[in-house]
């Protein structure tokens, strides 16, 4: 099953959503953060209390083989280890392009509904 996503322009927004989901008991082990800028990424995350998407998350041939791709095919990688088609790796990654931010978050198919 693929991750809920929501994308965000204010990191604020992005961070009271977390916290929304975290009280209605959705296990920070089940949130991750991704965007085109890793420090931004981590700033958000951390500040956010939710995870990155990081190795544990990718198989082994695409993780090593990221650190020789560009961040764009990185983060359609990372995408399509998460259960993204490729199509829909591509638009998620284009809007990261324009500065979103993907809040996503796996085994919670009720997250929907708590993020009105």
């Amino acid at each position: 099953m693929k991750p809920f996503v929501k994308e965000y322009k204010n990191d604020e927004q992005l961070q009271n959503d977390v916290r929304v989901l975290k009280d209605k008991g959705v296990s920070k082990e089940n949130i991750y953060i991704l965007s085109h800028d890793d420090d931004r990424t981590k700033r958000v995350a951390g500040n956010a209390g939710a995870n990155t998407v990081g190795i544990q998350e990718m198989d082994f041939g695409n993780a090593v083989g990221n650190l020789f791709n560009k961040k764009g095919d990185e983060l359609r990688n990372k995408l399509n280890d998460m259960g993204f088609s490729q199509a829909e790796a591509e638009k998620y990654e284009e809007d990261m392009d324009q500065g979103n931010v993907l809040l996503m978050v796996e085994n919670s198919p009720e997250a929907a509904t708590y993020l009105v």
